[in-house]
């Protein structure tokens, strides 16, 4: 399988002020916005690495998701929660010949952990040998920082803060995430039961 983002967090969502008031960095100079690149950049590793870590969408944008076989019969576990809309699904063969499924033909089942796509007939048309299923999929808990649940919003800072620390380099160790992040994310994670399959 392969995830790819469609699209990407606006500059302008992400909380750069939030982030240098959760540093202490100093305000009123003329040079106030001369780190906002490394800001912007701690921000985005931080944002991929919980998202990473949970399976949550952040921030609301779209992506696609490629498989190469069907996980069940009549239905497919998206890898990003929590998902708007399926935006689109379409088989590609070997050759690169695309067909665009019909809408009408699938839903999409709503979950905290585990949203799916679900075709509406008996089972999910074949992807042919060499082919694949394309998902395009809208995912996201907000379009605005404000919105997002607050506990991620703050292990955002927090990790973002530790990558900014140790921006020059450091020890294994150093790249670690820090136990309070983890202890926000756990919380978030999808439940896994039975050798990792979700109950």
């Amino acid at each position: 399988m392969i995830l790819i983002e469609q699209t990407q967090v606006p500059e302008a969502a992400l909380p750069v002020t939030e982030f240098r008031d959760h540093l202490q960095l100093g305000t009123g100079f003329a040079d106030d916005g001369l780190q906002d690149s490394v800001l912007v950049a701690q921000l985005r590793a931080a944002i991929a690495a919980i998202e990473g870590d949970t399976a949550k969408a952040l921030l609301k944008r779209d992506f696609k998701y490629v498989v190469t076989a069907w996980a069940g019969t009549s239905r497919q576990k998206l890898p990003l929660a929590p998902a708007d809309e399926i935006l689109s699904l379409a088989i590609t063969d070997l050759g690169g010949g695309t067909e665009l499924l019909d809408p009408v033909d699938y839903r999409l089942v709503q979950d905290t952990h585990a949203p799916e796509l679900r075709w509406m007939g008996w089972s999910l048309p074949l992807i042919p040998v060499g082919g694949t299923a394309e998902i395009v999929f809208a995912a996201g808990f907000a379009s605005e920082w404000s919105a997002v649940p607050a506990d991620l919003a703050q292990a955002v800072l927090i990790l973002a803060a530790h990558y900014y620390e140790r921006r020059s380099g450091g020890t294994r160790r150093d790249s670690e995430m820090p136990a309070d992040v983890t202890a926000i994310c756990r919380r978030h994670k999808p439940i896994r039961l039975l050798g990792g399959g979700r109950a």
